[in-house]
């Protein structure tokens, strides 16, 4: 189930808030700025779809998307328990890091832990199955995909060379909780 965990930036042992029904999930991120939608596919996609299918499954909402925002490169990303460098890549998105375009995730499959930090306030959202969430460009945030990963999302850009983060050096990722398996 999608949830969010909304914590004071200094108290990441005390929840403030949590929420659990995605309108309301909708309506607090919506107050920082931060997109979040739930998504039906147009047509039942198969385990182990090619990107193509997944994007095509999507396309109306892609497509608002982009005509919405400018975004001008799409792609699926997957990754599961098996993949090699898991533990490598689950480590550099731990690290608070913010883009200079908008972060923008639609789960096909999975689940994975955005955690924002906007002003004082770090909220956590795990996103799963059927969620899109768009974190606005600028917004410090880490990722966190499970030590056992399971996660295939559509990713939507502006910039063609895709994901390119700026790490700020904070450590405070380090004192959340994490995804747990």
């Amino acid at each position: 189930m999608s949830s969010l965990t909304v914590y004071h930036e200094s108290q990441p042992e005390q929840p403030l808030k949590l929420l659990t029904h995605a309108e309301d999930i909708a309506s607090t991120l919506a107050e920082v700025g931060v997109r979040f939608e739930r998504w039906e596919a147009a047509a039942p996609i198969a385990a182990g779809a090619s990107q193509e299918e997944v994007i095509a499954a999507y396309a109306h909402e892609i497509e608002r998307l982009k005509r919405e925002r400018g975004y001008i490169t799409v792609d699926v990303v997957s990754l599961d328990s098996d993949h090699p460098q898991k533990a490598e890549l689950r480590a550099k998105f731990l690290d608070e890091h913010r883009h200079g375009e908008d972060e923008v995730r639609f789960f096909v499959a999975g689940r994975g832990l955005f955690v924002l930090h906007i002003e004082e306030h770090v909220y956590a959202v795990l996103c799963e199955r059927n969620d899109l969430i768009s974190v606005p460009a600028g917004t410090r945030h880490w990722f966190d995909m499970g030590e056992h990963p399971h996660f295939v999302a559509v990713r939507l850009f502006n910039n063609p060379e895709g994901w390119v983060a700026q790490f700020t050096g904070d450590d405070i990722a380090s004192r959340f909780p994490l995804l747990e398996d």
